[in-house]
């Protein structure tokens, strides 16, 4: 096997939570970093919002913790939540030594902004492109080591376990992955594999994510025999949008943070009639009211309105979404902004403790592609981009800490074998299976579910997933296959933990279930023992 498909540490995802792992290693360790197409087009480089911490001296960790509990409808584990949030401030100073630019004010001081559910303005960001911002300086960062090998247009297809054939060592000890160019699937070995692909919004009809995000780093966890939880609460950002050339733009939080009101079309406002916090309540409250009003309307969308504020304060805070909807000949400026709720996070994922360590052997997952704990029921605003950089950073902590279980020059992977397999001339088949499999997902297992749309989108899942799977064994794969193959994959996953859970709580909010059970448990899956190559 050649140097370059030989790492001491094989990342999956190129984001912030992979980049900052990449980062924290390489100064000891060889690091391969994977990304599906060029590096800055995963879901980091889309962040408005900012990174939520406690810099200010006003503000303590305590108040902090308290909003990240109460968002996550009590199911976010204290310990998890706690770790996270006391390791903020350190988070913070690490991305300013990779030359992260915070946006300032007058007084040169950090500008801090307030999201939904934040009791106090915590939030760093760099205008409304904190995403961004960060996702350069990584990039520039990581570019410029030679310990980190990027390795772009490449997508992953499964683990490799030992144990699967029956090499000496067990656990992961690397993957095949698909060289996107090439087409050729390539056996790249590690000492440790790390999952930090991202989200699984992508399953759903309409989302503010790029298109990458289709959980893969989940279905592949899954199939090599790692745990997942809670996958049944995906958060629907309330504001996306709604324009035919938008796709998938997110209207930030922080628009709401500086006053922005959600307006019905005859202008009225309506918030209020659904909590006291009214547009700052969390985002899973706001999603409800925007989706009940516009069926009770049967409107295609609502609108939120920043105009009365001052033109220059538009300018200043809200550049990017100011440039886009002038592209689109809406201006923000002097008129509301239409917009509808949109597949946005995924809160549940594979089960990790606080160093990213899986079931499997050698296996970390990080970022959005874990249940770390941290978001419960709910994710709070900006808590996301925050667990990104700890997870990171205390799974680099793990990994240089732990002696490998096996020695990487030892073992000889098996090659890739598509001895059986030809190319396709029915990529029809993909196109409408992913079609149907996203829509029958927003209207049956979206912002409010019940018993009779749950069981008839598993019914449509596993008919699915046996005809996709029987396409994946016939037939060479293709990136298309490859991520409707794990988004039928995690749909099942959504849906099995949807139909367990017999409450409404946090974003899953169920009709036929709309009480509270008096004990917040969490819905763990374990998987067969069995791997498919």
């Amino acid at each position: 096997m050649s140097q370059h498909n030989d790492f001491d540490v094989l990342v999956i995802g190129s984001g912030a939570a992979g980049l900052a792992l990449a980062l924290s290693l390489a100064h000891n360790l060889k690091v391969g970093v994977l990304s599906k197409s060029s590096l800055n087009l995963g879901s980091t480089q889309w962040a408005q919002g900012g990174i939520a911490a406690v810099i200010d001296q006003g503000d303590s960790t305590q108040q902090h913790i308290k909003d990240t509990l109460r968002a996550g409808a009590g199911l976010c584990q204290y310990d998890a939540v706690r770790f996270t949030v006391e390791r903020g401030s350190d988070a913070i100073e690490w991305l300013l030594n990779q030359q992260v630019r915070f946006s300032k004010n007058q007084e040169n001081q950090f500008h801090l902004t307030q999201e939904g559910g934040h009791s106090y303005r915590r939030i760093l960001h760099a205008a409304d492109a904190t995403g961004a911002e960060i996702s350069q300086a990584l990039i520039t960062q990581a570019k410029h080591h030679p310990n980190i090998h990027l390795l772009t247009n490449r997508l992953a297809i499964d683990i490799i376990l030992g144990e699967k054939f029956q090499l000496p060592h067990s656990g992961a000890l690397g993957a095949y992955v698909l060289n996107i160019e090439t087409g050729h699937v390539e056996a790249l070995k590690a000492k440790s594999t790390v999952l930090a692909t991202g989200g699984a919004s992508k399953v759903y009809l309409y989302t503010s994510n790029p298109d990458g995000s289709t959980g893969d780093g989940i279905a592949m966890a899954w199939r090599a025999g790692a745990r997942v939880a809670n996958m049944e609460f995906n958060q629907f950002h309330p504001t996306c949008l709604f324009h035919p050339q938008a796709k998938t733009f997110l209207i930030s939080e922080a628009v709401r943070g500086e006053g922005g009101k959600l307006i019905l079309p005859s202008g009225e406002r309506f918030m209020h009639r659904f909590d006291d916090r009214a547009e700052l309540a969390p985002r899973d409250i706001v999603a409800r009211a925007i989706d009940h009003e516009m069926k009770r309307l049967g409107a295609e969308c609502l609108y939120l309105d920043i105009s009365h504020k001052p033109t220059h304060f538009i300018e200043q805070h809200f550049p990017t979404i100011l440039d886009r909807c002038l592209g689109l000949g809406i201006d923000i400026r002097k008129e509301p902004i239409p917009v509808v709720p949109a597949a946005h996070y995924t809160c549940g994922g594979v089960l990790t403790d606080h160093f990213g360590q899986t079931d499997v052997p050698n296996l970390y997952a990080i970022g959005e592609t874990a249940y770390s704990g941290l978001h419960g029921a709910n994710r709070l605003a900006s808590n996301s981009l925050l667990e990104c950089v700890v997870f990171a950073r205390s799974c680099a902590e793990l990994i240089l800490d732990r002696s490998p279980e096996h020695q990487a020059a030892e073992v000889q992977l098996p090659p890739w074998d598509e001895s059986q397999v030809t190319d396709s001339d029915e990529d029809v088949v993909i196109a409408h299976n992913w079609d149907e499999l996203r829509r029958f997902m927003w209207d049956y297992v979206g912002i409010v579910r019940t018993d009779k749309r749950l069981r008839r989108a598993k019914h449509r899942v596993d008919l699915l997933r046996n005809e996709i799977n029987e396409f994946y064994s016939n037939y060479k794969v293709t990136s298309d296959l490859l991520e409707l193959r794990n988004l039928v994959e995690v749909a099942g996953l959504i849906v099995r933990c949807a139909m367990l859970r017999k409450e409404s709580r946090g974003l899953h909010y169920s009709l036929s279930h709309q009480r509270l059970l008096p004990k917040a448990t969490d819905t763990i899956l374990t998987p067969e023992p069995s791997y498919t190559h």
